[in-house]
């Protein structure tokens, strides 16, 4: 009887210890800010973040996992030639009133009809507001979808061109979000429409409030949210762009929630009481895109190869990732399925790199290395592997011109061609290898405003990856995706840089977080406890 006793009471204590508690202001410290709180117009996991507070999608992936449950839609059924998608939205969901926009409005289908369809439709009045639908159009979106059309208030009904096995997927993206109709077309009428991506009004977790341009964004919490009203009162995005300063930030309580310390902070944190370290295998690629379309030597695949063979990614791997990565070979991680381990593989080796570059007639080789300004879930410090590579290049003639621009500049400057050769990466939206090989480097994703920094436009691959997304059967979907690797690897538009595992560092008071294989920042679930 009293072994029963002691096993009640320990039983007891634990529910009660458990117990998520309601209240206080978290804030989350992360290396740089949004570039747009519009979700259809951004592509970088920083202005994800922002918006992810805000929006829902109709369906979404299960908290830390890449399972698609239901999100605005309680249920969709899908025909049997794979071309209908009817989803069945939820009801009594409001977008809930901000200080700017005080009406309270219903949730329905006219709201997933023009979230989507403004993507799509080129007479549609937003179309052109906000500058292009970078995602949609690097997707390929507009030869996949026929048709996006309201059944009845709380019916949608989406009709494809063609299958496409990672549609469902792709429904649960960033990109699409749903917005307010009616508050757009307010916006439109007032002649206000650009706020849209400032001033965001959503169904989701919590309230915008306000946003401090390079500072903070500022939400409360939803009470009325369809998912449970979230437990933490206040959510602060601070932004904070050196990593030590972030660390000494949440070592005196400051900040909660420490985005991406760099490596040799790890230890630090990790030895600190009051701090907890959080890793998991990232999906994710950090790569050295090479433009084919500005730089006319790396058209010649020898002086890909040679570049390849120049730098040194496992030495850069040890020094910058700090045991938090590997060296990467293919476009798309390990972790992902369908990777392909026999491709080939660019070894070290600065005398093979000479050699290819006399024989291709490029002994003087000069290009800009461009290097982004934030630090990403792939990439710890993007100016230091710029100033490796550029020694490892310099050993075999080639000279480099470091280059960097704040992050929204980057982008878009990238996303023009702009660049020489750009260091970049990508962290899965939808576990599918389609967001990887189509998305950054079939033939649709380089056209301008590319998501394919390289501008390879190879027939033989896009046709593989094209072919994927319409087949069903994932054996043989992984058969098409793994000879499209082989393509990759001969032609090599990328240096592969490393696949990293993602780190963060958390208060051991706050209960909840966890870290998400697509990379974003969820909030809703979290707490503090004491």
């Amino acid at each position: 009887m009293r072994k029963l006793l002691i096993i009640t009471l320990l039983f007891l204590t634990t529910i009660m210890y458990a117990q998520p508690k309601y209240g206080g202001v978290l804030v989350f410290g992360r290396s740089g800010d949004s570039v747009s709180l519009d979700p259809a117009h951004a592509t970088d996991g920083e202005s994800f973040y922002g918006s992810k507070q805000v929006y829902d999608t109709l369906v979404q992936f299960k908290l830390g996992t890449t399972e698609i449950e239901p999100g605005l839609a309680e249920s969709w059924e899908i025909s049997d030639d794979g071309l209908t998608y009817i989803f069945h939205l939820r009801k009594n969901v409001f977008f809930q009133p901000t200080k700017f926009y005080k009406k309270k409005v219903q949730f329905t289908a006219d709201d997933v009809v023009f979230s989507l369809k403004r993507q799509m439709d080129k007479n549609h009045p937003f179309n052109k507001i906000g500058g292009s639908y970078k995602y949609w159009g690097a997707m390929n979106m507009s030869n996949i979808v026929k048709d996006i059309e309201k059944v009845d208030n709380f019916t949608v009904k989406i009709t494809l061109q063609k299958r496409e096995a990672p549609f469902l997927a792709n429904m649960a993206m960033d990109f699409a979000s749903i917005l307010s109709k009616e508050y757009a077309f307010d916006l439109l009428k007032q002649g206000k429409a650009e706020q849209l991506s400032r001033f965001p009004y959503g169904t989701g977790p919590f309230v915008f409030q306000k946003w401090i341009k390079d500072d903070k964004i500022i939400y409360k919490a939803n009470p009325e949210y369809w998912g449970g009203k979230p437990y933490i009162k206040k959510l602060i995005l601070k932004v904070i762009p050196n990593s030590s300063v972030r660390a000494a930030e949440l070592k005196v309580g400051s900040i909660h929630v420490m985005d991406f310390p760099n490596p040799e902070e790890v230890a630090t944190l990790k030895a600190d009481p009051n701090i907890k370290i959080i890793t998991q295998e990232g999906l994710n690629v950090a790569y050295l895109a090479l433009n084919m379309e500005k730089v006319k030597a790396f058209k010649d695949v020898r002086v890909r190869r040679a570049i390849n063979h120049a730098i040194n990614k496992e030495a850069i791997v040890k020094a910058i990732y700090a045991g938090f990565g590997r060296p990467a070979y293919a476009p798309i991680p390990p972790t992902m399925w369908s990777y392909n381990p026999d491709i080939v593989k660019y070894k070290y080796n600065p005398a093979k790199a000479k050699e290819l570059l006399k024989e291709a007639g490029y002994e003087n080789l000069e290009f800009d290395l461009w290097a982004m300004p934030v630090v990403r879930p792939y990439m710890p410090n993007a100016r230091k592997v710029a100033e490796a590579m550029q020694a490892d290049l310099a050993k075999i003639g080639v000279k480099t011109k470091i280059v960097s621009y704040d992050w929204g500049t980057y982008l878009d400057k990238g996303r023009k061609l702009e660049h020489d050769a750009m260091i970049l990466g990508w962290t899965g939206d939808n576990g599918d290898p389609d967001n990887f090989l189509s998305v950054l480097l079939s033939a649709h994703a380089a056209k301008i405003p590319v998501s394919n920094r390289a501008a390879w436009k190879n027939e033989e691959f896009t046709k593989l990856v094209d072919q994927a997304k319409v087949e069903t059967d994932i054996a043989k979907r992984t058969e098409l995706y793994k000879k499209a690797q082989e393509i990759f690897a001969k032609e090599v538009p990328w240096v592969t840089i490393a696949n990293s595992v993602v780190v963060e560092a958390v208060r051991k008071n706050v209960m909840g977080f966890k870290l998400d294989p697509m990379g974003k920042r969820r909030f809703d679930k979290v707490w503090f406890d004491k």
